[in-house]
């Protein structure tokens, strides 16, 4: 007899790893959680500089990249994801960022009752544990997830944020409260100098819970239908399909596998567009051609120069001062370990007839090669990043082949509207604006990336072209729409169209890109799933 449970849960992730926890505080309500991954043990995966031994980690990411196109000069650019308990949120770059209240106005104008800001306002608040200063009409106190300010204190930053302050940003101490607009240091997800995933602040609590089951290494290959209900998943062990497993659920089954692989499973599932579905081999459950489509992400430029007149980031990370470092963080004290790799935030307008930010601008007092993160200059530097909040270019995710194992085909489609190209060109010249104001003047060397020869509209966008990476915030591939919406894959219930008990909790159902790092709304997506899959209401937001 197969194992049976109220409900199957694939992903443990952002989304996947708080749902499960949520669905069994009641201790009677059986959940089976399947991960891909192993489990989050690596010591990597919980100090926060560790995200740079990890992220290109087969052994804990999934190592996708996209496809090239002419519009990023011909390049296939990494775009890995979390394979692990905890998912992305066990090697990302901890910044806790909600978005701005019209992003969410927008999901409900857009046929989505009960998606506005208002309405999902309490479930932002339900999970976090703001410790700092902040308006608690829009900031949560009781919640798991800690989000903490940086304690760490650069005389570069200052200079920074000074100059950005001199040019006419707003110092905003809390862009996670009533306006996004300005500049200051990013919130994190970091407490007492280790990292805060969804794994370690909810999954990790929930695991002794006899209702709640936890498989690790266990790849979802594809889902079981009864007709058009959803009654379970067929999964392999250790990435082996000599011996498959299958999993039942009573109730639902619901998809947590992020923005890449639940189209997939989707699709190797029989749901999806019919002429892929039969371009692949696979029988047709439902023909929902949205599956897959919709694929939005932040590309992003980061622009490097020289510093002098004081030691960054690059030098702390090497030889006796690295060793100091760790002692400091082994004390509990300020240190290099225990930082986001972004640690300023700047978010502003491209143009002054704007109604709200379009930007999001990232800086630290220190800098990657070729602008890429995961490996420092061997010089003294800082780092001034930027992209575009709402990108109108849009792209799909599909499976190549009916091989569950196999890396589905991603093609984000950067830079192919032209609005974007000068958007993101203007907030280059913002970028590099401020990397030249007098406050920072006494700590800036020279511009090395893509340096002062780099001039014209047609030189700045062949850089942006030629170095521009993901942010690693795709979304939107199997979006949440009304009934009127041919490409919605979702309901505003998170319900998959066509069929019975199966649901989708992850980033993949945002129906446009959040102004933010995307993981904050994906947690929220979750908690509100935990109400509707419950029958609950939230309680008020004030």
């Amino acid at each position: 007899m197969k194992a049976t449970f109220d409900y199957v849960i694939v992903g443990a992730g952002a989304a996947g790893a708080l749902l499960a926890t949520r669905l069994t505080e009641d201790g009677t309500t059986t959940v089976c959680l399947l991960e891909a991954g192993p489990a989050d043990w690596h010591p990597y995966l919980h100090v926060p500089a560790g995200f740079i031994k990890v992220l290109f980690d087969p052994a804990y990411t999934w190592p996708y990249q996209t496809e090239a196109t002419a519009q990023i000069a011909g390049r296939a650019i990494p775009i890995p994801q979390g394979r692990v308990l905890g998912g992305s949120t066990s090697m990302n770059g901890l910044v806790f960022n909600r978005g701005q209240k019209a992003d969410f106005d927008d999901w409900a104008a857009r046929g989505n009752t009960g998606w506005a800001y208002d309405d999902v306002l309490p479930y932002f608040k339900r999970y976090e544990n703001r410790i700092g200063a902040g308006d608690d009409r829009y900031r949560g106190r009781s919640g798991e997830l800690p989000v903490t300010d940086i304690d760490w204190r650069h005389p570069i930053n200052e200079a920074f944020i000074a100059g950005a302050v001199g040019i006419g940003m707003p110092r905003n101490a809390d862009y996670n409260g009533a306006t996004q607009e300005g500049v200051g240091y990013f919130q994190r997800t970091i407490h007492r100098g280790r990292r805060m995933s969804t794994s370690k602040v909810f999954l990790k609590p929930a695991r002794s819970r006899a209702n709640l089951l936890v498989k690790t290494h266990a790849h979802a290959t594809t889902l079981l239908f009864d007709g058009r209900r959803a009654v379970g998943v067929r999964y392999a062990r250790n990435r082996s399909l000599d011996a498959l497993h299958e999993v039942r659920a009573r109730r639902e089954v619901i998809l947590c596998a992020g923005a890449l692989n639940t189209p997939k499973l989707l699709q190797l599932s029989g749901l999806g567009a019919g002429t892929l579905l039969q371009k692949l081999g696979v029988p047709v459950v439902h023909d929902l051609p949205g599956v897959g489509e919709n694929l939005t992400d932040h590309y992003s430029v980061r622009l490097v120069a020289r510093a002098k007149n004081s030691i960054t980031m690059n030098e702390l990370s090497r030889g006796p001062r690295l060793w100091a470092q760790i002692a400091r963080w082994m004390l509990g004290r300020p240190n290099i370990l225990a930082l986001s790799p972004s640690l300023v935030h700047f978010f502003c307008r491209s143009r002054t007839d704007l109604d709200r930010p379009d930007l999001q601008g990232v800086f630290s007092p220190a800098s990657y090669r070729a602008g890429y993160v995961g490996m420092l200059d061997g010089f003294p530097g800082m780092t001034c990043g930027v992209w575009l909040h709402r990108p109108k270019s849009t792209g799909h995710v599909r499976a190549r082949s009916t091989d569950p194992f196999a890396a589905p085909l991603i093609q984000p489609n950067y830079f192919s509207e032209a609005s974007d190209q000068r958007t993101l060109v203007d907030g280059i010249r913002i970028a590099r604006r401020l990397l030249q104001t007098p406050e920072l003047s006494r700590f800036v060397d020279a511009e090395t990336l893509p340096g002062p020869t780099v001039q014209t509209d047609d030189e700045l966008l062949d850089f942006a072209r030629r170095f521009g990476v993901s942010s690693y915030h795709v979304n939107g591939t199997a979006r949440m729409g009304p009934d009127g919406d041919r490409f919605a894959v979702v309901d505003d219930r998170l319900r998959v169209r066509g069929v019975d008990a199966l649901r989708i909790v992850d980033a993949s159902v945002m129906p446009v890109i959040p102004s933010a790092n995307t993981v904050a709304a994906t947690m929220m997506i979750a908690e509100k799933a935990s109400d509707l899959i419950r029958g609950r209401m939230p309680s008020p937001a004030g």
